[in-house]
């Protein structure tokens, strides 16, 4: 096996979707991400969705349609679009990373008094690694399957074969090293002391 082959295994994700208690999708302008989701849901595969995202950190505001403020206006709104009716869409648009998008919807589930066993992440396909890792950390209790979008023109099968892809795949690698360990740390503080 290559390099190439294990950053690609290592990085992209993809889960058969199975029947679940909710659909998750952390924050981007991304709208294929709605799509994918509201597809799964027209497919009947989850009663829920969650789009969860105020707007990326860095940027600090929303940058993708300027009728909408944040991420989750945004997602909402394709997915109303997409024929998914506003009680099947939840709402949590307060995070700004994807920890956060994680973090966020679970105070939201807990809330809902849903007891999630089983969860659909509909997330950039370059982005499936981490933020599988995220919402699994959050969601220890259960399996989240993860039902990636190619976005950007990048996939499983193209990424090495641009810049972009690239730095896109490595910066993704850099990050599930340097912003999971916090996670990972206090994974094994609990633990050890369990």
């Amino acid at each position: 096996m290559s390099v190439l082959d294990e950053y690609t295994k290592f990085i992209f994700l993809e889960d058969e979707p199975e029947h679940a208690d909710i659909i998750f999708l952390p924050g981007s302008d991304q709208g294929a991400l709605a799509l994918r989701a509201a597809q799964l849901w027209k497919a009947g595969y989850a009663p829920v969705i969650l789009p969860s995202g105020r707007y990326g950190k860095l940027a600090g505001k929303f940058t993708g349609d300027p009728a909408c403020h944040t991420e989750w206006e945004y997602l909402h709104h394709l997915l109303l679009e997409q024929g998914v009716p506003d009680e099947a869409v939840w709402k949590e648009d307060r995070a700004t990373f994807t920890y956060e998008n994680a973090l966020r919807s679970r105070e939201v589930t807990d809330a809902a008094g849903l007891k999630v066993r089983k969860a659909l992440l509909c997330c950039q396909a370059y982005h499936a690694r981490r933020a599988s890792l995220y919402y699994q950390a959050c969601f220890p209790e259960a399996r989240i399957l993860v039902c990636p979008v190619e976005t950007k023109g990048i996939s499983r099968e193209n990424w090495y074969r641009s810049e972009e892809g690239i730095q896109l795949v490595l910066t993704e690698v850099k990050h599930c090293g340097s912003q999971f360990g916090e996670v990972v740390r206090k994974a094994a503080k609990k633990e050890i002391s369990s």
